[in-house]
């Protein structure tokens, strides 16, 4: 009986994560971690049915039988059934125990355990009142759960954001650190992001000296693709609906761009990244999401990054709890379809930028200092005098024509001189009040080495045919040099052109764009005939077009000298000009 007493005591340690497992590093546990999945909308709720989505004692096993490796569990810590409000804030031992038996579930089915703090209000809007409970509730935190191994990781908070900047985060952070590390030496602690947890917050981290931290930003780019429809986040969400992601090669090369600062950082600090959250919300086409969900999961792994998808079954969920199915197509955009090849677009250029950069202004605000200047076909910017906001040294270009309905890419070429990565903040937007954005807002890192930088929205707005294009850079100083900047169409595919009815008159394609020996040109059967001019204006070719046969034709440049030239394609209804680069 003594040795059957044994037994089950031994049997209890493991089923509770009070097991012996050799102690693993940052990057080996972020490495079990691999892929997972975000039990939302149950523990971050006021209650854990506040929000219809209360947690069932099936759920892990699910995930586990799918393939997922870790779940993590968002939890509000911050309510006055779960935490008193007063000195000493005590954390409410009913709801530690609940936890713990959902943890323990975890444990038991092989998934690693994050648990958070999710939806601490009052520490973003008055972190230094709200700072001794949030201290307190993490000491309490790390002590009931002491006796835990490593496959259980604390988030210390969940997207820090308004008050809580992010200065402020690095001192919270540290000091929630040690409160954590007087229980646990060797518990993995995650650090998120301020500025809402995004990708822009990650440069501003300052990581305490501590050999078990991995860094867990967020991902929900483009936001009008992911959250369009989306409730919460306001009217405007709701002219976003219709937006697809397409699998397009720029697009992927927009996403990959997005995450230099956050490869910079890892690289610099030698430290693991999960990416804590990404999903797009149920209201965009099921097949954009697939599309978006297997590009990013799988570059993610490509990149030695663990993650967890949002979420498990609410409204970017990949289960359906009324009726016990999977969104069958989402899960196996997470863990088994392989990467295909991107979609090659074609472009057609609506504005590109001349070596004079006419019709370029800078304004300053709030007592930013800055000056303009062109010097040998590059848009400088010198900035004397920095901000508080991106937007207090806005250089702008107007009169860009923008179409409802079209995607398109913006994208230049810049450096800067400054001592550590210059922040702007690229969009395009309404010339007059409310000067509103119709691509969303995003922002690059200008780097001290000169490159191209890239962004593509849909324009779900009406057409604007003065619309503006925006680089806002007015909250770091030096010297910041702009040049090739180009707005373009994106086209999917030439026989799309094709195929559309023939009323409706399409801007000609040309492409590739430069060329050297043939290039095609789509023209969509509108028109009567082509002339070509040189840069002088002598015409160098002319043909007649058929509409019914002839909707694409293959010209040989290659005995065009090298230089500019411009398609001139003429109809009874309408004459349109492209310029074409032959090398």
């Amino acid at each position: 009986m003594r040795y059957f007493g044994v037994l089950i005591l031994g049997i209890g340690l493991v089923l509770s994560g009070y097991t012996t497992h050799a102690q693993r590093t940052a990057f080996e546990l972020n490495k079990a971690l691999g892929r997972g999945i975000n039990m939302g909308n149950m523990f971050e709720a006021p209650t854990e049915t506040a929000w219809g989505n209360p947690y069932r004692a099936d759920y892990f096993q699910r995930i586990r039988t799918l393939g997922f490796q870790h779940v993590r569990i968002p939890v509000r810590w911050d309510t006055p059934e779960r935490t008193s409000f007063t000195e000493p804030y005590r954390v409410d031992q009913t709801f530690l125990n609940r936890l713990r038996l959902v943890v323990d579930e975890a444990l038991r089915q092989d998934l690693h355990v994050i648990i958070n703090m999710h939806h601490h209000d009052e520490l973003f809007s008055n972190p230094t009142g709200a700072k001794p409970r949030f201290l307190a509730q993490w000491r309490q935190i790390a002590d009931y759960f002491k006796g835990y191994d490593q496959r259980l990781l604390f988030e210390v908070l969940n997207e820090p954001h308004d008050q809580l900047t992010p200065t402020l985060w690095n001192e919270f952070f540290a000091e929630a650190l040690q409160q954590i590390r007087v229980y646990s030496p060797t518990r993995a602690v995650l650090m998120g992001a301020p500025l809402f947890g995004g990708l822009a917050g990650v440069p501003f981290l300052q990581l305490p000296d501590d050999n078990y931290l991995i860094v867990s930003p967020h991902f929900y780019n483009p936001f009008r693709f992911t959250h369009q429809g989306a409730e919460w986040v306001g009217e405007e969400a709701q002219s976003w609906l219709g937006t697809a992601w397409r699998d397009l090669s720029t697009e992927r090369e927009v996403l990959i761009q997005e995450f230099e600062p956050v490869l910079a950082f890892q690289k610099q600090h030698n430290v693991p990244i999960h990416i804590g959250e990404f999903g797009a919300y149920s209201t965009a086409d099921l097949a954009s999401r697939v599309r978006w969900t297997t590009f990013l999961a799988r570059w993610f792994e490509s990149q030695g990054f663990s993650w967890a998808y949002w979420e498990f079954s609410a409204g970017f969920g990949i289960f359906n709890p009324v009726t016990n199915q999977y969104v069958q197509p989402l899960v196996d955009a997470l863990l088994s379809n392989p990467l295909p090849q991107p979609v090659e677009p074609l472009t057609t250029v609506v504005y590109s930028s001349d070596d004079a950069y006419s019709g370029w202004n800078v304004y300053v605000n709030s007592g930013a200092e800055a000056t303009r200047s062109t010097v040998e076909g590059q848009l400088r910017i010198q900035i004397n005098k920095k901000g508080t906001e991106d937007w207090h040294v806005q250089v702008v270009k107007g009169n860009i024509p923008l179409q409802k309905d079209v995607l398109y890419r913006v994208r230049f070429k810049a450096v800067s001189s400054a001592a550590s990565p210059h922040p702007v903040t690229v969009y395009t937007g309404r010339s007059v009040s409310p000067w509103d954005s119709y691509s969303g807002y995003s922002r690059v890192e200008i780097g001290a080495q000169e490159k191209e930088y890239a962004i593509m929205f849909d324009m779900k707005n009406e057409t604007d045919l003065t619309a503006r294009l925006v680089l806002d850079a007015g909250s770091t100083e030096g010297l910041l040099s702009v040049r090739d900047v180009v707005v373009e169409q994106v086209w999917l595919d030439v026989d799309v052109l094709t195929s559309l009815p023939a009323q409706e008159f399409l801007p000609p394609v040309l492409y590739p764009l430069p060329a050297t020996d043939l290039v095609t040109i789509v023209h969509g059967c509108l028109y009567d005939a082509l002339n070509v001019y040189d840069a002088r204006g002598l015409s160098v070719f002319d043909k007649k077009l058929s509409k019914d046969l002839e909707c694409k034709v293959a010209l040989d440049v290659r005995n065009w000298p090298a230089g500019q030239y411009y398609f001139y394609f003429i109809s009874n209804e309408k004459t349109t000009v492209r310029k074409f680069i032959k090398y």
